[in-house]
């Protein structure tokens, strides 16, 4: 069945139009008139005007028959914006303007359909010329497998002349919701281990877009079985049930049954997805920012304590000082962990979660280190790290209120633990 943004009787011509309208031309930062002649627009711009699923600021991805990289720099010194050299052998280069990413790219071959058979799947190997009348040149039939749903490449070696190519045919199926053609599948998996040659950081932002999909559970459980994530994953993981299990319910029910925000489950669900396949060790292959690294690394690290059974009463049962560490490791990604508990315990922690004064979920210290040295004399040390630590936890869970109170019990602690005069520093 046909996508319902694509008309089942319209021509090609009539399509080009179709897509043009809906790519807006008027509202780009930059005219098509400033482009020169042979200028084209191609890829996953003119496939999602044709699916009618094209965000607000579209990625522009233009082809142009000269340099690209003096092209771009020439446009940027007259409209302005920013110029990113992407590739300075094959001449691609971006401009970042007013919020928008054009990309150019240098003609490959003599001619645009020349070009186009280079692309790696059918579906991305169209164009839309800026010329006066929109017509839309599809040499490989990429509007034929819009229209059935099915990604296909256009060859097996322009699979290898860039290995991502291979997470990517994962990545755009579970994104579109389309099927990958048979013999398509059959590369992905036989050539998997090729993907181990590509830069980490362009493997993990195409993981992250897999992860951030509607189908990405599903996409990252074919990537486990057909090895294209072995490189990056520990000796014996491997794929399992528990696995499998858990990327199976982290999916659009898990959100519809927690009732989560479209912007609670945008960052719950990429992160739940990703800690389900890596652990911090592969993210650092990867090059990864520190800050992803010890987020699934704390989501993997709860989970595994609180088990696939039963895991929202083992977290009620956890000892005042663990819970408050939970607390405080997921403060911002609390919904990652809730994603596969029962419905009556997590939507019972998101409430709680959700109310930024709950002095639990959103853990706080109940006075300032540098108003308990004033007050009452005390150096920097451990041991006013300590007492910091036993203060939020009496206000986490509601045994101290305001500043009177937490001075009170502060004074308390301290006299039952006096300093050990034996570890103190010498004095000369």
């Amino acid at each position: 069945m046909p996508p319902a943004a694509i008309p089942a009787e319209a021509t090609a011509p009539e399509l080009a139009q179709l897509a043009w309208r809906r790519l807006q031309p008027q509202a780009w930062p930059l005219p098509p008139e400033v482009f020169p002649a042979g200028a084209a627009l191609v890829g996953g711009a003119v496939r999602d005007a044709l699916l009618d699923r094209l965000p607000q600021q579209p990625d522009l991805d233009l082809v142009v028959p000269e340099d690209a990289i003096a092209l771009c720099r020439q446009l940027g010194r007259r409209h302005g914006g920013s110029v990113v050299v992407l590739d300075p052998e094959r001449s691609i280069a971006r401009l970042v303007i007013q919020g928008w990413s054009i990309d150019l790219a240098r003609q490959e071959g003599d001619n645009l359909e020349q070009d186009l058979r280079r692309r790696d799947y059918r579906l991305n190997a169209m164009a839309l010329p800026l010329g006066a009348e929109p017509q839309l040149l599809d040499p490989l039939e990429g509007l034929s497998d819009l229209r059935r749903g099915q990604l296909m490449a256009v060859a097996e070696a322009n699979l290898l002349d860039d290995p991502l190519r291979l997470l990517r045919g994962v990545r755009l199926a579970s994104e579109l919701g389309f099927a990958l053609e048979p013999q398509t599948q059959h590369w992905l998996e036989h050539h998997h281990a090729c993907l181990a040659a590509v830069a980490g950081e362009r493997v993990l932002a195409e993981l992250e877009k897999l992860a951030a999909s509607p189908g990405g559970a599903a996409g990252l459980r074919q990537c486990l079985a057909w090895g294209l994530l072995e490189p990056w994953r520990a000796p014996a993981s491997g794929t399992s049930p528990r696995t499998d299990a858990l990327l199976e319910g982290l999916g659009a029910a898990a959100v519809e049954r927690l009732q989560l925000s479209p912007a609670e489950a945008q960052q719950a669900l990429p992160l739940a997805r990703l800690a389900a396949v890596l652990d911090g060790a592969g993210l650092r292959l990867l090059r990864s920012s520190r800050r992803l690294q010890q987020r699934v690394e704390q989501l993997r690290r709860w989970r595994q304590r609180l088990g696939a059974e039963a895991p929202a009463q083992r977290a009620e049962g956890l000892s005042e000082w663990e819970r408050l560490r939970l607390q405080r490791d997921l403060e911002d990604d609390l919904p990652a962990l809730l994603l596969d508990w029962p419905t009556a315990p997590a939507t019972a922690w998101l409430a709680r979660w959700r109310n930024p004064d709950d002095p639990l979920f959103h853990p706080r210290a109940a006075i300032d280190g540098l108003t308990l040295q004033r007050e009452l004399g005390l150096p920097a040390s451990p041991r006013l790290g300590a007492l910091l630590q036993h203060l939020m936890q009496l206000r986490a869970f509601g045994r101290l209120q305001g500043r009177l109170e937490a001075l009170e019990a502060a004074q308390r602690w301290l006299a039952a633990h006096p300093v050990d005069s034996k570890a103190a520093p010498r004095r000369g």
